[in-house]
């Protein structure tokens, strides 16, 4: 079983950055391909990026267009997620999520934890 708790969240006007971070619980962080999603109110939650177990490979929708960049330190059991020139569009909860493999996937219903969300606000 594996524990996330999302932090970073926040208030920000549009062209600023944010960088959110996740802690996981376990020993198996390492072999776990993780991954972020966001939930805009009303809408599906969405596929923003994800990474695979070593941290090397990494994924992203191409409406990203660069801004989001995912990394995954293993020594610190930490995911974390720097957001460069935020839109209102951006505004979402948003989540980080594991699974129990080390391959990555975009696809909601593969990932097997998740954590609470944490709410990213952008201003006009």
């Amino acid at each position: 079983q594996v524990h996330l708790v999302e932090s970073g969240g926040g208030l920000v006007e549009t062209g600023g950055s944010l960088r959110l971070s996740c802690v996981a619980s376990g020993r198996a962080f390492g072999a776990s391909a993780m991954g972020w999603f966001r939930q805009a109110p009303g809408e599906e939650r969405e596929f923003v990026a994800g990474v695979n177990g070593s941290g090397e490979r990494k994924y992203y929708p191409s409406s990203l267009k660069g801004r989001f960049t995912i990394s995954k330190d293993n020594a610190k059991n930490t995911l974390y997620l720097q957001m460069n020139s935020l839109k209102v569009e951006d505004t979402a909860v948003y989540y980080c999520a594991s699974r129990t493999t080390s391959l990555p996937s975009a696809k909601e219903p593969e990932y097997d934890y998740w954590g609470q969300g944490t709410q990213v606000t952008v201003s006009s």
